[in-house]
């Protein structure tokens, strides 16, 4: 099992940039891929970027060019790096684990409000 905790999220202006940061509470080394997630009121939960093991990295459209997830596997931590803010990325982000195909792990998530 793996305990997962959002940070990072607030309100930004239009074109601003934000850092979320996923702190896992054991060594991420191992887990099969870390993504983050988000959820906008009244829309699905959608994938918004991944990273595998191995540091591949898989993006959804409307966030390439924009927003870049790392990994630092030594502080167990993921990020997702958001630059040129929009208000539609505006939704609450989750970061979850991959393990044995299936997102079964989630953190409580971090709000992400972009609003002039």
């Amino acid at each position: 099992q793996v305990q997962l905790v959002e940070s990072g999220g607030g309100l930004v202006q239009p074109g601003g940039s934000l850092r979320l940061s996923c702190a896992a509470s054991r060594s991420i080394f191992s887990i099969d891929a870390m993504g983050w997630f988000r959820q906008a009121p009244g829309k699905q939960r959608e994938l918004v970027a991944s990273i595998t093991r191995g540091g591949g990295t898989t993006y959804a459209n409307s966030v390439k060019g924009r927003f870049t997830i790392s990994r630092n596997n030594a502080e167990n931590t993921v990020y997702l790096q958001m630059h040129s803010l929009k208000p539609e990325d505006t939704a609450v982000y989750y970061c979850s684990a991959l393990t044995t195909g299936q997102w079964g792990y989630w953190g409580q998530g971090t709000q992400v409000t972009v609003s002039s």
